[in-house]
């Protein structure tokens, strides 16, 4: 599949929910087949990379939703994120398989779902199809959306990460 654009900064990656329904409805109306992922992406580890680098092989743009901090904390807990927001997305929208970053602050992703109507969405390994979000995965199938999942890539969870770290300190 073909890159819709060179080289950026990473940070041009990152915009608003507005600007970002704007550009693919213009993909979108040149053909291009729009891939969404979402998910906190705190301490990016392999697993992430490997969904995200799976994920852009479904189509021709990639758009990751990045939990904001106040969602990433009510959904991981307390001393999380580790990251904020602006270190997060800047990191995942580095990664050359990522057209786009969305921050957004709801615990659900089914309203970006909805403003984007994605051709596929994915979810990591980690999920399986009676696991991921129910209502958001009724809301792709109601509009003949395909779901994909990635592939489980052992003890490469940011929990995993974690322990690890604080293993190593003890």
């Amino acid at each position: 599949m073909s890159r819709v654009s060179g080289p950026r900064k990473a940070s041009d990656k990152i915009i608003s929910r507005e600007e970002a329904k704007a550009r693919i409805d213009r993909w979108r109306s040149r053909g291009k087949r729009i891939v969404y992922t979402n998910g906190c992406f705190d301490v990016l580890h392999l697993g992430h990379v490997r969904t995200l680098e799976a994920a852009r092989q479904y189509g021709d743009i990639l758009v990751v939703g990045l939990n904001a901090d106040i969602s990433a904390r009510e959904l991981k807990g307390e001393g999380r994120p580790i990251f904020d927001e602006r270190e997060r997305s800047e990191m995942v929208a580095a990664l050359e398989c990522v057209d786009l970053v969305i921050v957004y602050p709801e615990l659900s992703s089914l309203p970006l779902l909805g403003e984007l109507r994605p051709h596929v969405w994915v979810k990591g390994g980690d999920y399986s199809i009676d696991t991921v979000n129910q209502d958001e995965r009724a809301f792709v199938e109601s509009y003949g959306g395909e779901i994909a999942l990635g592939d489980h890539v052992a003890g490469a969870s940011t929990t995993d990460v974690v322990d690890r770290v604080r293993q190593l300190l003890e």
